[in-house]
Order: C-alpha cells, then sequence, then structure tokens
C-alpha cells in the first residue's frame, strides 16, 4: 500500500493499524486449506489481500455516503481528512487491489473480485430504489441482501478455493457456501437493529433510514390493512419521532418478526453446514464450522 505520495501514506497506515475482525481474508485462508489438505500458495494470500483491499475501498466510500463519522470505534476517513480525500483514498485501495491480480495473471481471481463489487453496486442501489416503496417482498429483500452483504463473501470463500484449485467444483460449492453465510449475517446485523444483550437497547437506526429489514417485511405482510397502513405511515413520515420508533420496534416484536428473522438466519446457516459436511473433517474445516457459528451468534 506504500506510495510516493506522504499524504497517501499517513492514511494508509492510519487504515492498516485500525483494521477489523479481518473476516473475509480467514475465509480465504481456511477454505484454500480446508480444500487442498491445509495446503495454501502464494495466489491465497494475494487473493486474502485484494478481498481486504477492496472491503476497505467499499467501506471508505460507504462512510462518505452515510455521512459516517466513526467506524470500527474510530474516526472514519471522512470524519479525519474529509470527503475528497476519503473518495480518492477509497478509488486507490480499489485500484491497488485490480491491479495486484493484474500484475500476477491471476486473472481468475479478478473476475470473481469484480463480480462481487459489480453486485455489491447493484444491491446498494436496488436498496435505494426500493426504500421509496415500502411494501416490498422477502425475495427482493434476499436479492438485495445477496448482493449488497453475501456477494463479497462469496467471493472470499470461492477465491479461496480457486486459488488452490482453479477451475474444480469447489470453486463453485464454497461461492455457494459463502453466499448462505453472507445472508446469515446480514440478517444477523438487522436483528441488531431491535437491540441484543451488547448494545443493551434498540437502536432503530434502519427504522429511521427507511430501511427494509426482514423482521419488518415479516410483520407487514402479516399484519392488518390498518396496522400495515400505521406501520407504512409510522416509517414514512415518523422515523425521526424516537416514541413512535420505539412503538413499531415494540409492534414487531410482538408480532413475532424477531423470531421469524431468526429461524431464516438459522436456516441459511444449516443449509450451508451441510455443504461444508461433503469435505473430510481437518482442523480447517472446524475452524470454518466455528466461523460459521460466530456469524450468528456475535455481539455487535
Amino acid at each position: 500500500m506504500s506510495s510516493k505520495v506522504a499524504l497517501l501514506n499517513r492514511i494508509t497506515t492510519y487504515i492498516v493499524n485500525r483494521k477489523g475482525k479481518q473476516m473475509r481474508p480467514m475465509f480465504v485462508f481456511l477454505v484454500a486449506k480446508m480444500v487442498d489438505n491445509g495446503e495454501v500458495s502464494e495466489r491465497t494470500y494475494r487473493g486474502a489481500s485484494v478481498i481486504e483491499l477492496i472491503h476497505t475501498a467499499t467501506l471508505v466510500h460507504d462512510d462518505v455516503v452515510d455521512d459516517s463519522n466513526r467506524r470500527r470505534g474510530f474516526f472514519s476517513i471522512n470524519a479525519l481528512w474529509k470527503n475528497k480525500i476519503a473518495v480518492l483514498i477509497g478509488d486507490y485501495l480499489l485500484s491497488k487491489g485490480l491491479l495486484l491480480s493484474i500484475d500476477n495473471n491471476d486473472f481468475d481471481l479478478l473476475k470473481i473480485i469484480s463480480v462481487a463489487v459489480r453486485e455489491m453496486s447493484e444491491g446498494e442501489l436496488l436498496q435505494i430504489e426500493k426504500a421509496r416503496q415500502l411494501d416490498i417482498t422477502e425475495d427482493i429483500y434476499y436479492d438485495i441482501i445477496r448482493q449488497k452483504t453475501a456477494t463479497l463473501i462469496a467471493a472470499c470463500c470461492s477465491l479461496g478455493a480457486a486459488s488452490v484449485k482453479p477451475n474444480s467444483e469447489d470453486v463453485e460449492k464454497m461461492r455457494k457456501f459463502g453466499e448462505l453465510i453472507g445472508m446469515a449475517f446480514q440478517i444477523k446485523d438487522d436483528l441488531f437493529d431491535y437491540g441484543q444483550e451488547a448494545i443493551g437497547k434498540p437502536t432503530g437506526i434502519d427504522i429511521k433510514e427507511q430501511k427494509m429489514t426482514l423482521p419488518l417485511i415479516y410483520v407487514l405482510n402479516n399484519c392488518s390493512s390498518k396496522e400495515k397502513k400505521w406501520l407504512i405511515n409510522s416509517i414514512k413520515n415518523h422515523n425521526k419521532d424516537k416514541e413512535r420508533v420505539r412503538e413499531v420496534i415494540d409492534f414487531v416484536k410482538k408480532n413475532d418478526g424477531l423470531e421469524y428473522a431468526v429461524s431464516k438466519m438459522e436456516a441459511f446457516k444449516d443449509d450451508a453446514l451441510l455443504l461444508l459436511n461433503t469435505y473430510p473433517d481437518s482442523t480447517f474445516k472446524a475452524s470454518l464450522i466455528l466461523m460459521v457459528n460466530y456469524v450468528i451468534e456475535r455481539k455487535k
């Protein structure tokens, strides 16, 4: 990530020192080792690096779009250096990631990553488009989260397999595995909006931002037309009213929205674990199972 530009080096050092859980590169390494008897190649290291560079680029851009001042408990890039620099840094990270693949002729890995970036953009835009019509279906919601969140985790897992066994059936099988985990991961994120032990109180941020999440969609599609009218009116016109948001959260809880979302999250997790069952037992497979369970049991 080093550059001749001192400002760039200062900012990239700041980013590297405040890295997150690095869950996505972990998926790259564990999948590679599981499908190839504990082996990883230089391609695996490059693939994991590219994923982290591109994921970080999307986060830097997201903070600009969301006007967010915090990221992973620290000030975001745009909070410290303003939007213009943050956008340029995101572009720089993206180009570094793509060039890392091109310079080493990892064109198969580059394709996996490029498809993921395209789908993430489409997912975000689909969510914005559908936010205007609040009665979206569960299927559209799954389309949104499949592209917005699951596609990058799917890319990590297929990339891990492709780095050691290019053109094998493991590449598609692991892509599916990652997609299922990604779906469960996003539903877990949705549930945080309704309060978790670690957070303590519900945040209601998704409701304030008119984001349609699974608990809310389920309740909207299973309540009376009068209640539906009240819910849509609350989200559209009263989303800044703390008391009204609180009432919406309570209504969703009372009408089994959370239980339904948890059951769907568990179903995605179980399907992911079924795919792992086709591989022989190993410490890497055991670690992947732990990762899958972590995704749905995490507290933040």
